[in-house]
């Protein structure tokens, strides 16, 4: 019951320093180019109404932004590799299927305050880019951009339908995405969010914090709270059952447990291993059940653990958790070797320093790229469907490639589903192996 305990603590502590680190730091993998375009854009052409009359909006009002020199959104082409970014980035809506779940948007200018309402004010499309402006914020890509424009009315706008866009540039070498918003004829940048990146991944500080409940911060609050309840019950049924055999849920956890105990934290922590156990199982299962939901279809399949920023705060916990246990031994072996010539100290002290960043830099590294890199594989073979289609200009093709890109999917799910598990478990492992030599004493050595 004790170990329970404190498992449950130190698996709140991981979630909250989680929950208020996703927001602000590194740009998820969605932003490694900033953000995709959704579809494919159609070339320039003349917007001019048949009476020759120079018109920019079309019959429902809504401006035409290809007179700010954007195009339309294409829904016709499927674009696979934007549709692939898109299903992997971090939103300010939750969406399942072709429903549009809105979240709380809580955003800060400094000098300005919060700014606290509901994503359902962009109205926005199957696309999740909005059709109106709300407090100098619009919606593209599922994600809030604020609009530079400081006279931009800060009332509710209807800005309509495909008003929001992209343009990709090259800067010095580098394709640089930037939004835009195309009202009354005028073309006007959007800002991204803030990121603590610092320009490495195309963020940056910009006017704005978006501190929102975002589809994978309210991923890991429902995480949070399913893991929280099933523990507690194991708990108690634990207390209520003492000396009977396990049952339920606890028969199936309770392997898991023993597995992680025996196999990783007796092997590689020695005598102190309980001291460390609650929190490689909080790693372990933390990180098993997002990589889990992320696989559940039609149910936003938030990609969590495929977000540079989760895994870089998980490999910072273990990052802290190693090097403020580690002893006169641990230290002595990185500043100051025993046993090797001076000359050879110099060249051999400055590795054994960078390894302790490069350590949580894999870390981070290797979950992120596995599980993102499986769902969009997923998503692309989905699209083959469309590709070989047209969109619908060939449903023979698409029928007929659809066979092979479903056995494909099926492959690369089962998949998956091991890698979910082979993830969680080599995260926890090597944090346990980091922590076992940053504890081991020099006669266990």
């Amino acid at each position: 019951m004790r170990v329970v305990v404190r498992f449950f603590l130190q698996h709140f502590l991981l979630l909250a320093i989680t929950f208020f680190s996703v927001q602000s730091l590194a740009q998820d993998a969605h932003s490694l180019r900033s953000t995709k375009s959704i579809v494919q854009a159609e070339s320039d052409q003349d917007h001019s109404d048949q009476s020759g009359h120079d018109d920019h909006s079309d019959e429902s009002g809504h401006h035409d932004n290809s007179v700010c020199g954007g195009h339309h959104d294409d829904h016709s082409t499927f674009n696979a590799s934007a549709t692939a970014f898109h299903h992997i980035s971090d939103q300010n809506i939750f969406s399942i299927g072709w429903m549009h779940i809105p979240l709380p948007c809580i955003l800060y200018v400094p000098g300005e305050g919060l700014d606290f309402f509901s994503s359902s004010k962009f109205n926005s499309d199957y696309h999740g880019n909005g059709t109106y402006a709300y407090k100098r914020y619009v919606l593209y890509g599922g994600q809030v951009r604020r609009i530079t424009d400081e006279h931009f009315s800060k009332d509710l706008v209807d800005i309509g339908e495909h008003s929001v866009f992209a343009e990709e540039k090259t800067v010095d070498g580098k394709s640089k995405e930037d939004i835009y918003l195309c009202y009354n004829g005028e073309k006007i940048l959007c800002e991204s969010k803030s990121t603590l990146d610092f320009g490495l991944l195309g963020g940056g500080l910009t006017s704005f914090h978006d501190l929102s409940i975002t589809k994978n911060v309210l991923t890991m609050l429902i995480i949070f709270g399913l893991l929280s309840w099933m523990f507690i019950s194991i708990a108690r049924s634990y207390k209520r059952r003492e000396g009977m055999a396990p049952g339920g849920i606890q028969g199936f956890i309770e392997p898991i447990f023993q597995f992680i105990q025996e196999d990783v934290s007796k092997p590689f922590l020695g005598r102190r291993w309980e001291t460390f156990q609650p929190f490689l199982m909080a790693l372990f299962f933390f990180i098993l059940a997002l990589n889990l939901f992320g696989q559940i279809p039609f149910v936003g399949n938030p990609n969590v653990t495929g977000n540079l920023s989760v895994t870089m705060v998980l490999a910072v916990l273990a990052f802290i958790m190693t090097n403020i246990n580690g002893n006169k031994h641990y230290w002595g072996h990185i500043f100051n070797m025993p046993g090797i010539p001076m000359a050879v100290k110099v060249i051999v002290t400055p590795v054994e320093i960078m390894g302790l960043f490069i350590k949580p830099l894999t870390l981070m590294l290797r979950l992120f790229g596995n599980i993102s890199a499986g769902h969009m594989v997923v998503v692309i073979f989905v699209g083959l469907i469309f590709i070989f289609g047209e969109s619908g200009a060939k449903p023979g093709a698409a029928w007929a490639t659809s066979v092979g890109s479903i056995l494909l999917t099926l492959f690369i799910m089962s998949i998956e589903l091991l890698v979910a598990f082979i993830q969680a478990f080599v995260f926890t492992i090597l944090t346990a192996s980091y922590i076992g030599a940053a504890i081991e004493e020099h006669h266990d050595h």
